[in-house]
């Protein structure tokens, strides 16, 4: 099976650098088209990339950092951050703040303060919660956007439930992207409309899940995908 992966992953990757999609040099995106190119991701925990700065409960933080369930981390203005906690992964960008609680040593939930913030988790029941919505979900990738006026949400793939104020449960299945998502407060009533797709990658999905020794399922399947919407 180890083999079949690595095949699927060889094959998306010459369909990404034919594009053009891998070749980015430096910062985050560089390192990503690298570390993919060499297969040499794999067994790191905690701050495992760092561009900026960042904090880890408050206390500046460095690559290699120490990341446990129950704390916070924040990025400053003009950084990004690859972490691993256990058998999840997180790509930060700037001015973003999350903080995990765990349930017997498990990830049970991920509060999105404010940020941009891509992640992939392992499968178990965990909820994501930005601003008034909470979306629970077992075992996806998901990529999640805080602002004032509103939450943009992708579920890359698998399934989730997005519950908020007033608004009925809304079931959400994809495999690639389909059902982006804007979730707005409408007097007391936190309503869902449809969104374009934006701001995160299939490199970095296939980075973060490679990080814990995963592939995402759009790397098996044997499609090919737009690379210049979803590279």
């Amino acid at each position: 099976m180890g083999d079949r992966f690595a095949g699927a992953r060889r094959k998306w990757l010459e369909r990404m650098v034919a594009s053009g999609a891998l070749l980015g040099a430096g910062g985050i995106g560089g390192w990503i088209s690298r570390a993919l190119a060499n297969g040499d991701l794999g067994g790191k925990q905690g701050i495992v990339r760092l561009d900026g700065s960042a904090t880890v409960n408050g206390k500046p933080a460095r690559e290699g950092s120490a990341v446990a369930l129950g704390e916070r981390v924040a990025t400053g203005s003009r950084s990004q951050a690859v972490l691993v906690i256990g058998q999840d992964a997180f790509l930060m960008r700037a001015d973003t703040v999350i903080e995990t609680t765990a349930h017997e040593g498990v990830l049970s939930s991920l509060l999105i303060s404010t940020g941009k913030v891509l992640s992939v988790f392992s499968k178990k029941p965990l909820a994501i919660h930005a601003a008034n919505a909470t979306i629970g979900i077992r075992g996806t990738g998901a990529y999640v956007e805080v602002d004032p006026a509103d939450v943009y949400f992708c579920l890359c793939y698998g399934e989730a439930v997005v519950q908020g104020p007033g608004m009925a449960d809304k079931l959400v299945q994809t495999t690639h992207h389909e059902h982006p998502m804007l979730l707005r407060e409408n007097g007391r009533t936190l309503e869902a409309s449809d969104a374009g797709f934006r701001n995160h990658t299939d490199a970095e999905l296939i980075m973060l899940e490679a990080l814990v020794g995963r592939e995402p399922p759009f790397v098996k399947d044997g499609k090919v995908y737009p690379a210049g919407k979803y590279g």
